[in-house]
């Protein structure tokens, strides 16, 4: 009886052993599966956080270096126009006035040039109308002489009056040719004067 209790129980021992074995054996297997399973999840997680926040990084620094170059192109484009504008702008100035310089030097000159031609007429008027004046009271004063010996000729007796006579006319041969010679001049002044005035106006 006692050793078929001792069987019995050995039996029911190694059948526990079996059993708690088999269980230990099924629970460590779940719990090291869980393990290994979280474990892998844990690292699956990192490598993915990882990739994905090397990869956002590297799409935002992307975008930002993208966006950057735009903004700088843009500014730089602004810029350059910006500085090409004051440049045009400059060298337009810089014509206008180098134009504008030689205008204003030929308007100047035109004038300078009227306002001498017109001094020169002035002058040329006056210098002649002087002449003119001087021509005038020389044929006044020969007049006057020729008609003073005219009427002294047929004043004086008849005698006189041949001698007077011949001393007239050849007083008055000469007077007229000094009148035709001034006279000839004298015309010769005044259309030279008219037509340097007209030709300088």
């Amino acid at each position: 009886m006692i050793t078929q209790a001792c069987i019995t129980h050995g039996t029911v021992c190694l059948h526990l052993s079996i059993y708690l074995s088999i269980y230990l054996s099924i629970y460590l297997s779940i719990y090291l599966s869980i393990s290994v399973c979280l474990h892998l999840l844990i690292y699956l997680s990192l490598f993915t956080s990882i990739y994905l926040s090397i990869y956002h990084s590297l799409l935002i620094s992307i975008y930002l270096s993208i966006y950057l170059s735009i903004y700088l192109s843009i500014y730089l484009s602004r810029s350059v126009y910006i500085y090409l504008s004051i440049s045009v702008y400059s060298h337009l100035s810089i014509y206008l006035s180098i134009y504008l310089s030689r205008s204003v030097y030929i308007y100047l000159s035109i004038l300078v040039y009227s306002h001498l031609s017109i001094y020169l007429s002035i002058y040329l008027s006056i210098y002649l109308s002087r002449s003119v004046y001087i021509y005038l009271s020389i044929s006044v004063y020969s007049h006057l002489s020729i008609y003073l010996s005219i009427y002294l000729s047929i004043y004086l007796s008849r005698s006189v009056y041949i001698y007077l006579s011949i001393s007239v006319y050849s007083h008055l041969s000469i007077y007229l040719s000094i009148y035709l010679s001034i006279s000839v001049c004298l015309h010769l002044l005044i259309y030279l004067s008219l037509f340097t005035s007209i030709y300088l106006s």
